[in-house]
């Protein structure tokens, strides 16, 4: 009975003599070791971007948008405020207008806030200070539009103009002085988060130089993550009998003026696209795998034949076909423990090259490692069985006799 220690040595012998056929063997391996870890890494690395950009905005939110103008007021702001389970609402309004600094002008959106919405959306300075409700004709900007948007940069205590195009055809021009500037967010190939290309005015300001009273939009915040869809249910219930929507019609989102959702909507949602992107990066692994399955298949089908003499001398010298099967088997995992590590640190390399590239959280679950050594054990043992039982199988003389 051949012992393991010795297959590895006539398998590392075997291996030497033909390294060519060694590495061609291997190659499929590698990639396919390769691209399974890569491929799981980046789908871990998405579900962490995208869990990341869920709580860029804040926490436990409830998002109230109006579909038409003119519909959101005080009245409602107050009716969603005094909503159980809300802790925090802020108002907020959108518009597009021409900023002009010195004699560069860009179209940049303008977003008309109150105070509160600092907190609510989790909005951090690198200067000066945030809008207060006392404030007039001041701004705060991103980081991308004081130093990126324009010829000059643009800091505290600068003066812009901003003009406004009013839904009767009139422009409208205003300066304002630029308050604070806010924290540069780390750079993705998605964009994300509230207020990276746009400036923030008083929304009372904004509603006056408009001429309007109404506001766009609410962002609330819900007491406790475990409890943001009762809360969102209600909000939605009290918006809908206030707007006089019929109780049979309040899971009907085109009968309702406005649109509601929250944090746990969103993250549910992106959990789904996130395990569909996943499967897909995880089907295209499994792919290449299995072709590297086949390749390490129809090499040892060649090295089967080549080596029939090899066979016919072995089983001459007492070898017994559970002999000569163990041997191919144990060249078969060899070459394939060989592919896993060569594979496992190509996958690691390019999937660490990928994220950077992208943008993207750098996440290697441990488990990968692992998961590399055992599919291609497993796939070397499933892809060495049938050329194995095949030399083990072979007529001694008829093997012998094949030279």
């Amino acid at each position: 009975m051949i012992n393991f220690k010795q297959s590895l040595h006539i398998a590392a012998g075997s291996i030497r003599s033909a390294k060519m056929r060694s590495i061609l063997t291997t190659l499929g391996i590698v990639i396919g070791v390769a691209a399974v870890i890569a491929n799981v890494s980046l789908g871990a690395s998405f579900n962490q971007y995208f869990a990341d950009t869920s709580f860029n905005l804040c926490s436990n939110y409830i998002l109230v948008l109006g579909k038409e103008p003119g519909l959101f007021h005080d009245n409602e702001m107050k009716l969603i405020d005094n909503t159980p389970g809300v802790v925090g609402i802020t108002p907020y309004k959108q518009k597009s207008a021409k900023v002009t600094y010195y004699s560069t002008s860009k179209r940049i959106g303008v977003l008309g806030v109150s105070e509160d919405i600092e907190e609510l959306a989790n909005i951090e300075l690198e200067d000066g200070a945030f809008l207060n409700d006392k404030d007039k004709y001041v701004t705060v900007i991103p980081h991308k539009i004081a130093y990126d948007k324009f010829d000059r940069n643009i800091f505290t205590q600068n003066s812009i103009d901003i003009t406004f195009h009013k839904d009767d055809g009139t422009e409208i021009t205003r300066k304002f002085i630029v308050k604070g500037i806010i924290e540069e967010k780390k750079e993705s190939f998605i964009s994300s988060g509230l207020g990276d290309n746009t400036i923030f005015i008083p929304v009372a300001t904004l509603n006056e130089i408009l001429e309007e009273e109404d506001y766009g939009s609410f962002l609330a915040m819900s007491s406790s993550r475990d409890t943001i869809k009762e809360t969102d249910e209600e909000v939605d219930k009290r918006l809908a009998r206030h707007f006089g929507i019929p109780t049979r019609d309040l899971y009907n989102d085109d009968a309702k003026p406005y649109f509601i959702t929250n944090q746990a909507e969103q993250l549910e949602s992106l959990g789904r696209f996130s395990d569909a992107l996943a499967a897909l990066f995880i089907s295209v692994a499994l792919i290449a795998l299995i072709v590297g399955s086949i390749g390490i298949m129809n090499i040892m089908l060649v090295t089967v034949t080549e080596r029939t003499c090899e066979i016919g001398i072995l089983k001459s010298l007492g070898f017994t076909n559970w002999n000569v099967l163990f041997l191919f088997i144990v060249e078969s995992i060899v070459l394939s423990v060989l592919g896993g590590l060569l594979g496992t640190g190509l996958g690691v390399l390019g999937a660490y090259g990928a994220e950077s590239f992208m943008k993207l959280p750098i996440v290697f679950p441990l488990k990968l490692i692992v998961v590399g050594f055992t599919v291609s054990v497993i796939v070397g043992l499933i892809a060495g069985v049938y050329p194995a039982n095949k030399a083990a199988r072979m007529n001694t003389v008829d093997a012998l006799r094949s030279e």
